[in-house]
């Protein structure tokens, strides 16, 4: 593993928040050593090359989200 980090930061809602603490307690792992196994496995099956099966969806909601967002910034 690369000495270098980067810290990443988002704002989720409290539902999301939660779901991804539960998950990575659930699993026995650290939610930042979830985060690298994920961002492991996009690098080794990329986007643009299809991803998994969902990642469509997947995108497609978080642009969904992403949309909803930028409305109420903008009110």
């Amino acid at each position: 593993m690369p000495d270098e980090r980067r810290a990443i930061h988002a704002y989720l809602t409290a539902d999301s928040h939660d779901t991804w603490h539960r998950v990575a307690e659930e699993s026995g792992v650290s939610l930042s050593g979830l985060l690298e196994a994920l961002a492991a496995d996009m690098s080794a099956n990329p986007p643009d090359g299809g991803g998994h099966p969902r990642w469509n969806e997947v995108v497609k909601d978080a642009r969904r989200i992403d949309a909803q967002r930028r409305r109420r910034s903008r009110t």
